[in-house]
C-alpha cells in the first residue's frame, strides 16, 4: 500500500538536470514530477558510518536536493572497509568534511548541509525540524531511541537501520503515517537493551557488504517516501542474511493495539486471574508464576539480562535476535506457544516470526512481564 508523496514537485529541471536522471526520469513511476519531487526534498542523514557512506551516494546521485549530513567523528582507518565515501587520504579528517566532498565529487548539484556535533537531546529536535525526513545511520541505542523520539515529536518520517556481523535489519517508522498506519521503534524495540548486552561492531565485527546492502535500501526508502511510489517498509522490519542468502519481513504494528481473532492475546488479568501472585526470589532472580498457565510452551524473546533478573516460572529464553535467525531449538513444533516479553512490543515481532515459519497456535502475554507485574 503506498503512501501520498512526501515532498510537493516544485521548480524546474533544466538541461543538466534531465540528461544526469534521464535513466531514472524514463521510469513511469517517478517521472519528471518524481525528480522535481527529489529535487525539493530535505533529508537528514545522521551519522557518515557504514550506514550513512552508501545513503548519501545512492540520495545524492538521484538527485536529493538538499542533505545534512551529521557526525562528530574523524576518519580512522578501520572505517574504510565498510565506510566507502571516505577515502584513505582523508584519515583525520571529520567525517563531515570527507563525506560533503564525496557527495559534490558526484553531484555537484546537490545541497549538502554538513553538522559536525553530537547528537544528543539539546541539539537532535532542532535538526529534525529543518528536514522533510530523517535516515538514522548511528551505531549506538542511546542515539537510536534520542532520534527516533523527536521524529515521533515531529511528526516526520525515520528511515532506520542496523548491522551487525552478517546481518541487517531496515525499517520505516512514521507515527504520524496517514490511515492509521503509523508504527514507531519502541513499537517494535519498547526499550534499550541494557547496557554492554548488545556488541557494537567494533567488538563483534562487520562486512561492508553489508553495510552496503542495508545502506542502498534505506535509500531507496526515503526516494519511495518522497515521491510517493512503492509499498515502503513501513510497518515491516526488513530481516537480511547475507551468509544466507535471504531476505525475510516481520510485519509490525503499534503497540499492545487489542487481540484479533488472527492474533490473539492473553491479557495480563486473564493470566494472572483475579490477583497477581506474589512474586518469589529464586537465587536472586524475581520469579513470577501465571496462576492458569495451562499447556502453552512459554517462550521469552527478552535479552538474556533480562531473563536472568525476572522471569515467569517455566519459561524458556531465546532473545527476540537470536529467534528471527532461526534459533528455534526445543520450541515444540506443535501446541500453543506463548510469547514474552517487557511490555508486548517484542512479543508480537516474535510470534509474527514463527506464525510466518509455520507454527500455528501462537499467543503473546499482552503487556508482558510488566503488565503482569502490576498490582
Amino acid at each position: 500500500m503506498t503512501l501520498p508523496p512526501l515532498v510537493p514537485p516544485t521548480g524546474t529541471l533544466d538541461a543538466d538536470a534531465l540528461a544526469r536522471y534521464s535513466r531514472q526520469m524514463i521510469l513511469s513511476e517517478v517521472g519528471v514530477d518524481g525528480q522535481r519531487r527529489l529535487a525539493a526534498a530535505r533529508v537528514l542523514v545522521i551519522g557518515a558510518g557504514g550506514l550513512g557512506a552508501p545513503v548519501l551516494l545512492y540520495l545524492a546521485a538521484a538527485g536529493v536536493g538538499t542533505i545534512g549530513v551529521v557526525d562528530s567523528d574523524r576518519v580512522e582507518l578501520s572505517n574504510l572497509h565498510r565506510q566507502v565515501i571516505h577515502t584513505d587520504a582523508g584519515i583525520g579528517r571529520p567525517k563531515v568534511d570527507s563525506a560533503a566532498d564525496a557527495v559534490a565529487a558526484l553531484n555537484p548539484t546537490v545541497t549538502i548541509r554538513r553538522h559536525g556535533l553530537r547528537v544528543d537531546p539539546g541539539t537532535i529536535a532542532g535538526l529534525v525540524a529543518d528536514y522533510d525526513l530523517v535516515i538514522d545511520g548511528t551505531d549506538n541505542f542511546p542515539t537510536r531511541y534520542l532520534v527516533n523520539d523527536a521524529c515521533v515529536a515531529a511528526g516526520k518520517p525515520l528511515v532506520w537501520g542496523s548491522v551487525l556481523g552478517f546481518a541487517a535489519q531496515v525499517a520505516v517508522f512514521w507515527d504520524a503515517a496517514p490511515d492509521g498506519r503509523g508504527v514507531q521503534l519502541r513499537d517494535v524495540f519498547p526499550e534499550p537493551p541494557p547496557a554492554g548486552t548488545v556488541p557494537s561492531c567494533a567488538e563483534a565485527g562487520v562486512v561492508g557488504a553489508v553495510c552496503a546492502q542495508a545502506g542502498s535500501v534505506m535509500a531507496m526508502e526515503a526516494i519511495k517516501l518522497i515521491t510517493g511510489i512503492g509499498r515502503p517498509l513501513l510497518g515491516r522490519v526488513l530481516v537480511i542474511d547475507v551468509l544466507a542468502g535471504r531476505w525475510d519481513e516481520v510485519p509490525v504494528r503499534r503497540a499492545n493495539p487489542g487481540p484479533s481473532a488472527a492474533e490473539p492475546a492473553v491479557t495480563p488479568a486473564a493470566a494472572r486471574g483475579a490477583a497477581t501472585p506474589p512474586a518469589e526470589a529464586d537465587g536472586g532472580v524475581r520469579v513470577l508464576t501465571l496462576p492458569e498457565p495451562g499447556s502453552a510452551f512459554l517462550l521469552d524473546v527478552r535479552g538474556p539480562d533480562e531473563f536472568a533478573a525476572e522471569r515467569i516460572r517455566g519459561s524458556v529464553n531465546i532473545p527476540l535476535p537470536a529467534l528471527l535467525e532461526g534459533a528455534l531449538d526445543g520450541v515444540p513444533d506443535d501446541g500453543a506457544i506463548l510469547v514474552i516479553c517487557r511490555s508486548g512490543g517484542r512479543a508480537e515481532i516474535a510470534a509474527a516470526g514463527l506464525r510466518a515459519r509455520g507454527y500455528a497456535d501462537v499467543r503473546v502475554l499482552e503487556g508482558g512481564i510488566q503488565a503482569l507485574s502490576a498490582p
